[in-house]
């Protein structure tokens, strides 16, 4: 998973997983996020401090961490606040990022 950047916040299409440091539940929401890159091999998930954007955070209504912060086409689509489960999350996936699904 790598740091968003500024320049990739201004972008139109990204999966945002923002957190806070000492946040239990993100720990665990971090790890299926882990799990799902290391199956693919890819850096799917960018990853956000939420304690270090708070203008971000206010601007996009985020509500508390973890989240998953799925914007396209320069809009946010959905904020997933209940990861669930790793299908949970694929089920998303399967949604904004079928490309992951195509095999080669």
């Amino acid at each position: 998973m790598q740091q968003i950047t500024d320049q990739k916040k201004e972008k139109s299409n990204y999966l945002l997983y923002v957190y806070t440091p000492f946040c239990g539940t993100c720990s665990l929401a971090k790890s299926m996020l882990d799990k799902i890159e290391s199956v693919h091999g890819e850096n799917i998930f960018y990853e956000m401090n939420a304690s270090l954007h708070p203008d971000f955070m206010q601007n996009n209504q985020v509500e508390s961490v973890p989240c998953l912060l799925i914007k396209e086409d320069n809009q946010i689509k959905e904020k997933i606040y209940a990861f669930k489960s790793i299908p949970n999350i694929y089920s998303y996936l399967m949604k904004y990022k079928p490309e992951l699904f195509i095999n080669n």
